[in-house]
């Protein structure tokens, strides 16, 4: 099904056309909804840049097109407002067979992608040997979230977990877990407890931070029991990573997980190919990439450094080795990375070494996805009250504990499981909304209180606006899905139908833009609207007719809703 506003755009390019001659033909027309009803429900803003171009006042421009415009089938005749606007306002019948369509469709009218590529999108990263913690909320939220959109546009996603699981550290922790006698593998073991104590002894004591050094050497030149060691608090830590990850139905499992151990035997290709290239020269000793644009503050050439003097490689030469990896193995023709902003520098000098190498062919995209921080209501990185990092599981566990309590409130009703269960839907669908739903670049603050509001651009408004109309179906007894054609008959109808045949452009934005908050943003107009319409529009006891068009439309509604939740990996829930 044809976006509303690519058909409107296609008979407004049409008009330009005839009027102006076929070499106008890509002008883009700027169709876009209205923000005032008064005025239609679409609008070209075309005339203002054509005007111009052509000479012409922008509204003899407006009214030259809307007397060639053809939109007989689709909409009443155009109206030009203000300097040059031309206003829309469909026909009632076909928005409703538009809406109709939508609603007998498995995709809700969202059209997949023309041109289907391959996508890697590399999000989460977590360090091995340290508990998920606050600070890999965003990326991990974020980046699900992009994931499943573009897999629903139809593209071939591949999901990508670049986890800390290598380099020095790891000889210091290893041996210190061995010399207190603990089990790499104990499912109890605090690991951020032991790392902490691991790097205080290699800082207070020269004998074990020489023990941890050797140890290095030996886990870096494949001593099997050294690796044995490693492997064990590897998979210890994947199994932490793994419950949090479920917890918060984030679509991430062990096969994902591509750590930076997977790339340590291509590094020397990397630098190999760098030096052979001409694109990395020796600098102080190292070996270092020197890219036109890339300043230090005092206006020096800034290197990206891929090889130490003593030959050891850094971040720069395991994510180039990545990049090379997902086109050249796996066959992404998009890379998406989700990190924060402080990492935009880092990627912007990757991207670029890795083009002047010529491991990027062209039409490849590089997409680097930057997010701000989480504060407190303080406005401070968000900690706990004794100022320490906040552990994701103890996040989600208070998240459903202060949900139960809602949910018990409003509904005493539920069973004790499904009480759990609507917790734990409510409390952790509150705390990825929250974060997905403000600009992703922007810092956002925390606020318990107002990510589970019931009311507002939260996800508990969401998701009772979805439970809301499941019990509408309940009390009409619906066995299946309703059925009839849809009538606008109110205002309040017609609203909503237009906002819900919204949703295949916004698909389309955010899978083009990598913003989720337009998602969210949507989500939030479609349960505004249909709360409206909830209000103003009595439902089973409107006469047959009209009760049999208002369930088809609620079954619309219902399921984009719950689409778009999905589409977040927020779940919906029958009752609240």
């Amino acid at each position: 099904m044809a976006r509303l506003e690519d058909t409107i755009a296609g008979r407004v390019r049409d008009a330009i056309v005839r009027v102006y001659g076929a070499e106008h033909a890509d002008t883009d027309p700027l169709v876009r909804p209205t923000q005032d009803p008064r005025f239609g429900d679409f609008q070209a803003n075309v005339a203002m840049g054509l005007g111009k171009r052509l000479g012409k006042k922008p509204r003899e421009v407006a009214e030259a097109i809307a007397g060639a415009l053809d939109v007989a089938d689709l909409a009443a005749p155009p109206t030009i407002a203000g300097p040059g606007f031309i206003n829309l306002r469909l026909d009632d019948r076909h928005i409703a067979r538009l809406a109709g369509e939508a609603v007998r469709d498995a995709r809700l009218g969202v059209p997949a992608a023309s041109r289907p590529a391959h996508v890697v999108v590399d999000y989460s990263g977590p360090n091995v040997a340290k508990d998920m913690h606050v600070g890999h909320l965003r990326s991990t939220v974020i980046g699900d979230a992009l994931a499943r959109v573009l897999a629903f546009q139809g593209h071939r996603v591949t999901r990508q977990n670049h986890v800390g699981d290598w380099g020095t550290q790891f000889g210091m922790l290893i041996e210190h877990l061995v010399e207190q006698g603990r089990a790499l593998d104990d499912d109890s073991l605090d690991l951020t407890a032991c790392y902490r104590e691991a790097s205080a002894r290699d800082g207070a004591d020269p004998a074990f931070a020489e023990r941890a050094r050797r140890r290095v050497v030996a886990l870096q030149s494949g001593d099997p029991e050294s690796r044995r060691m490693w492997a064990r608090l590897v998979a210890l830590s994947e199994r932490r990573f793994q419950a949090v990850y479920d917890r918060l139905n984030v679509q991430l499992t062990s096969d994902d997980i591509r750590g930076e151990s997977f790339y340590n035997d291509r590094l020397p290709a990397v630098v190999a190919d760098l030096r052979a290239a001409g694109v990395a020269r020796e600098s102080e000793g190292a070996l270092c990439v020197f890219l036109d644009g890339f300043k230090t503050k005092d206006g020096a050439p800034l290197p990206l450094i891929v090889q130490k003097g003593d030959g050891g490689y850094l971040y720069a030469t395991t994510d180039l080795a990545a990049l090379r990896y997902r086109i050249a193995d796996l066959g992404a023709r998009r890379l998406v990375y989700v990190t924060d902003a402080r990492q935009r520098q880092h990627f912007q000098m990757v991207f670029a070494t890795a083009r002047a190498a010529g491991w990027v062919p062209e039409g490849v995209e590089l997409d680097h996805v930057v997010f701000g921080s989480v504060l407190g209501e303080d406005g401070k990185p968000f900690k706990t009250r004794a100022g320490e990092t906040v552990g994701l599981a103890s996040l989600l566990d208070e998240a459903e504990e202060r949900a139960r309590a809602i949910v018990a409130e409003k509904n005493p009703d539920l069973g004790a499981d499904e009480r759990a269960r609507v917790a734990r839907a409510v409390g952790v669908g509150a705390i990825k909304y929250a974060d997905l739903a403000s600009d992703r670049v922007k810092d956002y603050v925390f606020s318990w209180d107002r990510m589970l509001a019931m009311d507002g651009n939260t996800a508990p408004y969401l998701q009772y606006a979805y439970a809301r109309i499941q019990s509408i179906f309940r009390k009409a007894g619906l066995e299946g899905a309703p059925a009839g054609d849809l009538l606008l008959t109110e205002p309040a109808e017609r609203a909503l139908v237009l906002t819900l045949l919204q949703l295949d452009g916004v698909v389309e934005a955010v899978g083009r833009t990598l913003e989720p908050h337009r998602l969210c943003v949507y989500l939030y107009y479609v349960a505004t609207a249909f709360s409206a319409f909830y209000e103003a529009c009595p439902i089973l006891s409107a006469a047959p007719e009209i009760r049999g068009s208002r369930l088809v439309l609620c079954q619309l509604a219902d399921r984009t809703l719950q689409t778009g939740l999905g589409l977040l990996g927020i779940a919906t829930v029958e009752r609240m």
